[in-house]
C-alpha cells in the first residue's frame, strides 16, 4: 500500500453534538477567544496523516460554524445525539457513510494539543501494530484512607485523558472501543484537561492563553 493510499484509509471524526449539561452549548462556547470546537478543527487541519476528517453533528449552529471554518460536516441522526447514545455508535455511523480502515477520534472537549500530537498518535499506532491507541498522562492521586505517601514515592498511573484515540475500523464495526492490542501515547498533563464543567472551562482557557499568548482582554466567555 502506498503512503497516499494508506492516508486515505485514515478517517478523523470530531464528535460534536449540540446538547450538554455541565456547560450549556459547550461545543460552541468561547474558550480563549474562539468556539471550543475550533481548537480541534484546527488540530485536524494541521494533521498530515489524516486522509479525511469530518465533524459529526446533528446541530445546525455547530454545522454552520464548522463549515465556515473549513470543516466537512457529517449530518448525524438525532437518535445518535442523545445522552444515551454511545461514541461507538456515532463512529459506526461515520463508517457507514465513509469507508476507512482506521478511525481517529478527536474530542472537542479536549482543546489543548501540542502541534504534531495527532500525527504522533497515528504514527505510533501503526509502529506498534495496535488495534486501539489512546492518549494518557501521569496521575499521582491516591485514595483517602491510605497512609499519606510522599509524592516522590507514589508510582503514577497512566490515565486515559480522552485527547486522541486511534482505532481500527473493524474494532468499531464489532461494537467495541478497545481491540486486543493496546498502545498509549503519553501527553503533558495540560493536554489531559477535558472540559466537563465550568472549572474545567476556566482551567483550559488559562492554559490556552499561556500556550498561545492570547490577550485576556480579547476573550469573551460565551457565544450566547
Amino acid at each position: 500500500m502506498t503512503r497516499r493510499a494508506g492516508m486515505r484509509s485514515i478517517l478523523g471524526v470530531i464528535p460534536a453534538r449540540g446538547g450538554s449539561k455541565g456547560v450549556p452549548r459547550k461545543n460552541i462556547c468561547l474558550v480563549a477567544g474562539k468556539p471550543l470546537l475550533l481548537w480541534t478543527v484546527e488540530a485536524a487541519q494541521k494533521a498530515r496523516l489524516l486522509g479525511r476528517w469530518v465533524v459529526s453533528t446533528e446541530d445546525p449552529e455547530i454545522s454552520e460554524i464548522a463549515c465556515r471554518h473549513g470543516a466537512e460536516v457529517l449530518a448525524r441522526p438525532p437518535e445518535l445525539a442523545t445522552d444515551e447514545a454511545s461514541t461507538v455508535s456515532v463512529l459506526q455511523h461515520a463508517l457507514e457513510q465513509i469507508g476507512a480502515k482506521v478511525v481517529v477520534v478527536l474530542a472537542p472537549t479536549s482543546p489543548i494539543r501540542k502541534d504534531g500530537l495527532v500525527d504522533a498518535c497515528i504514527a505510533k499506532f501503526f509502529a506498534e501494530g495496535a488495534d486501539s491507541l489512546g492518549t494518557v498522562h501521569k496521575d499521582y492521586s491516591y485514595e483517602y484512607g491510605q497512609d499519606m505517601p510522599r509524592r516522590q514515592d507514589i508510582r503514577p498511573r497512566l490515565v486515559d485523558n480522552g485527547n486522541v484515540y486511534v482505532i481500527r475500523a473493524e474494532v468499531i464495526r464489532a461494537g467495541r472501543w478497545l481491540g486486543d492490542r493496546l498502545a498509549v501515547l503519553e501527553t503533558t498533563r495540560e493536554e489531559g484537561v477535558e472540559i466537563d464543567d465550568e472549572i474545567d472551562h476556566w482551567l483550559a482557557e488559562q492554559i490556552l492563553i499561556r500556550w498561545h499568548s492570547i490577550s485576556s482582554g480579547a476573550i469573551s466567555r460565551f457565544t450566547g
